[in-house]
């Protein structure tokens, strides 16, 4: 099936590694001139560079996507490098999990800062050439936590917090040609989460409350931002596409 992305150009935040990689990767894969961007530097060039190593088109921006002055420098420098931005992925985004008398204003504030002031800026600084352009897709990587989880009162707010952004902006810029989504990952086989000491537990423990019985994968989650992104979701706006094997509760 031809997505309809050759050419198209993305910038997927928070993609040094993880799921943003995997959805840096699908996107370039179906034709896409892809900008990976975070802070861990290192692993964003090297991400960019295994991109560019299989014959795709990709460039990396390092910067932090809670300022205002970086996030302008990743989209100026995406439509100077490729000519233009057509799809924006806010991935960016990692716990602090903490039972709620123990979380500090620091483990609350930085969860919401990179998720949702990122995401606000990054959409912020693309809504004008989607909008000129009378085309564009964002997609937020939500997660099966904003039905809520327990130690998780920060990032279950903020992966909320992304759904309600992105079924206000599909009303506010539908007009202009322009879908905003979400994707909304349940339990994830990803380097941060496999680092965890507690992850055989985690993966049991998840896989047991799955219908489908077994792990997700990263490209699980890339293929479903790659059908959002592409011409074949142009009349799909404002949803929740859970990626979760079944799991809801």
């Amino acid at each position: 099936m031809d997505l309809g992305l050759k050419d198209k150009v993305a910038i997927v935040t928070g993609s040094a590694r993880g799921l943003g990689a995997a959805a840096a990767r699908r996107l370039a894969e179906e034709g896409a001139r892809v900008v990976v961007t975070d802070i861990q530097g290192e692993l964003a060039e090297a991400t960019a560079a295994s991109l560019r190593d299989a014959g795709l088109a990709a460039h990396c921006v390092i910067g932090d996507i809670t300022r205002p002055g970086d996030v302008q420098r990743l989209v100026d420098e995406t439509v100077a490098t490729f000519g233009g931005v057509h799809i924006l992925v806010n991935n960016a985004g990692f716990p602090r999990d903490k039972h709620l008398v123990k979380m500090s204003e620091d483990d609350w504030d930085r969860v919401m800062e990179v998720m949702l002031k990122g995401a606000f800026l990054a959409s912020r600084a693309v809504m004008p050439h989607l909008i000129a352009q009378g085309w564009g897709r964002v997609i937020n990587i939500s997660s099966r936590a904003h039905l809520g989880n327990p130690t998780q009162a920060n990032y279950s707010a903020a992966k909320a917090g992304l759904i309600g952004m992105a079924k206000a902006l599909s009303m506010e810029e539908g007009r202009y040609g322009i879908t905003v989504n979400c994707v909304a990952p349940g339990f994830m086989e990803t380097e941060m989460v496999q680092a965890l000491p507690t992850y055989d537990i985690i993966k049991e423990r998840a896989v047991q409350m799955q219908p489908i019985k077994r792990a997700g994968q990263p490209g699980d989650v890339a293929d479903a931002v790659a059908f959002l992104a592409s011409e074949r979701a142009g009349f799909i706006s404002g949803e929740v596409l859970h990626v979760t094997g079944g799991r809801f509760g």
